[in-house]
């Protein structure tokens, strides 16, 4: 009898431990809700506090690229720059069954200088803050200057950087001229660069404003990226290029822009980037011409290093004027703010 009522008792335990659809496991959040209250500092800080039944994480997408779980749906985001972002959150319940919720904001954010060159000190540029690329070609642009660290091609007087490109024979270039760049000395990542300059006049000069991926070293271009603030050649008066350079869109098939302006060897101008996890926005005297949108997927997203250059003929800036004798861009100032 023991037994047989043992066989009666166990289906009666294993039905009452059945799940009867009560449990909230099998309920999905309800009542989400979302506030987003911006700071009026201007410092970039959004506290965000999102609530829902049944609810027992909440995953934000702040609009920039950047995602969060936050178990208690309160959090304060610092965005790095100003901008207008639709948040979203998606509130989970422990069965995992979602809800979702959006909201636009509008967030200002005061940039603080973080790093500046304003070429101050006469003399050599300050080794502090710059190195030099030395040798010829140009890296397999086909360039035809020697790159050298002589005065002779870069010197800092009366308040400017001179970065001077010379026809003369140098082991074995027919030209020289100088590339200083503050790798393994300086490199950020997101804010905003910017850039005073007046520009070589002669047909084949190149001269660049731009930055590299501080991890070229190790794998190589374009997986680094690159981010041309300015470009113009010689043959081409005053159009100034703004170009990025990354794995499917590199060399003759970058992502770039061109804009025309006014007395670009004759006068300096203002050459600007702002970047951050969704943007990169390409300036001349704070005119927006070149806009590319950043990703997770893009090689945008780590510390560059910045890169001032003037170089001679190559793929870009073609033949060399036969008359060329020399030409100087004039640096009055690279500032970065964060």
């Amino acid at each position: 009898m023991r037994f047989l009522f043992a066989g009666i008792l166990v289906p009666f335990l294993i039905s009452c431990g059945k799940d009867n659809g009560s449990s909230t496991d099998n309920n999905p959040p309800t009542n989400l809700t979302l506030n987003a209250v911006v700071s009026t500092d201007n410092s970039g800080n959004v506290a965000f506090t999102a609530a829902a039944t049944n609810a027992v994480t909440y995953d934000f997408d702040f609009g920039n690229g950047v995602f969060q779980t936050v178990p208690s749906g309160v959090v304060t985001y610092k965005y790095p720059a100003s901008g207008n972002y639709t948040v979203n959150v998606v509130a989970k319940s422990s069965g995992g069954q979602t809800a979702s919720k959006s909201v636009q904001i509008t967030v200002t954010v005061a940039l603080s200088l973080v790093w500046s060159e304003e070429f101050d000190t006469p003399g050599a540029p300050d080794p502090a803050k710059w190195g030099y690329d030395l040798g010829a070609g140009g890296w397999g642009n086909s360039e035809l200057q020697y790159y050298t660290n002589r005065a002779d091609n870069a010197v800092v007087s009366n308040g400017t950087l001179k970065i001077i490109a010379k026809a003369e024979s140098y082991s074995g270039s027919n030209y020289t001229s100088a590339r200083l760049l503050t790798k393994d000395k300086f490199s950020f990542k997101y804010g905003k660069i910017e850039a005073r300059a007046k520009l070589p006049v002669g047909v084949g000069t190149w001269p660049a404003i731009w930055m590299l991926g501080s991890n070229i070293s190790n794998v190589g271009w374009p997986a680094c990226g690159e981010i041309d603030i300015m470009e113009h050649k010689g043959s081409q008066l005053n159009t100034i290029y703004g170009t990025l350079h990354y794995p499917g869109h590199s060399g003759g098939s970058a992502n770039g822009a061109t804009t025309v302006i006014s007395n670009a060897t004759t006068e300096f101008h203002k050459y600007k980037a702002e970047w951050d996890a969704s943007t990169i926005k390409i300036y001349v005297d704070d005119v927006l011409f070149h806009t590319v949108a950043n990703s997770s997927s893009l090689p945008f997203n780590q510390n560059f290093f910045i890169i001032l250059n003037v170089a001679m003929g190559g793929t870009f800036a073609g033949p060399v004027d036969p008359a060329f004798t020399n030409a100087a861009m004039e640096v009055d100032y690279v500032r970065v703010y964060q």
